[in-house]
């Protein structure tokens, strides 16, 4: 029986119909992110107390009210689906000092939360992976009779200091006071103070290193630190050795 002669054509339309398409919704995605990505210049219908130079919050956004009462600081990243809220609900007068302060050159990884019912404070270059979750506020269940979730709530400032790193999925509870350049692991659930120079790990979070000027790191840290680039180094250069590098691997 002879074949078809349209059908290698038809699959050659279909693939390059195919081709034109995923370009067609590619290009259409990059387009949608960077128009809707929310910048001092360009804030949409958000309007926060401060929001900084060069800060970018990402689309799509996930949860913000309380606004005016949230100030964001200068070059921070807030990626997709980042949840900030000043107060217990919307439309609500906090009056007249910010709830929620985020520091200059703040990074807040995807789907994070920062729940602010009272103050949070999240200092200068402090860097969250995704699914942090930070809260000023906790549940009540005092009444044993009343469901938990009717309750009034309690709430506990919280701050974070310059310069920390939380890892992927912590969660920062009410009244936590977390000093400068801590890390807290992922996982991990933070509560109370946590000193400077501190790594902390577990659910509750436990100080398992800690540097100090007169004892340095204990214990001690089991790998050389990193060594910079050099201050030289071009983009360039960066580029061709990425380039080198995958050929030897390939």
């Amino acid at each position: 029986m002879p074949k078809n002669p349209l059908t290698p054509l038809t699959r050659g339309l279909a693939r390059g119909g195919a081709r034109l398409a995923h370009a067609a919704v590619q290009t259409g995605r990059r387009w949608v992110r960077q128009a809707g990505t929310v910048t001092a210049e360009h804030p949409g219908r958000l309007r926060f107390g401060a929001l900084g130079d060069g800060t970018r919050i990402a689309y799509p956004q996930g949860t913000i009210f309380g606004e005016p009462w949230i100030r964001v600081g200068a070059f921070c990243i807030i990626a997709e689906q980042v949840t900030l809220t000043a107060g217990l609900m919307p439309d609500l007068d906090l009056g007249p000092d910010p709830i929620l302060h985020i520091g200059d050159g703040v990074v807040l990884g995807r789907g994070s939360h920062v729940i602010a019912d009272t103050t949070v404070t999240i200092g200068d270059n402090c860097y969250f992976g995704p699914y942090v979750y930070v809260t000023s506020t906790n549940h009540s269940y005092d009444d044993p009779h009343e469901p938990i979730g009717r309750q009034w709530p309690r709430t506990d400032p919280v701050s974070i200091g310059p310069g920390c790193w939380i890892g992927t999925g912590a969660v920062i509870l009410p009244g936590a006071r977390i000093g400068r350049n801590v890390v807290v692991g992922a996982g991990s659930v933070v509560r109370g103070t946590v000193p400077d120079h501190a790594v902390v790990a577990g659910a509750p979070a436990r100080v398992v290193r800690r540097w100090t000027e007169e004892e340095g790191w204990q214990p001690p840290l089991r790998t050389p630190p990193p060594v910079p680039l050099p201050e030289d180094v071009t983009p360039g250069q960066l580029r061709a050795l990425a380039a080198w590098e995958a050929e030897s691997s390939g």
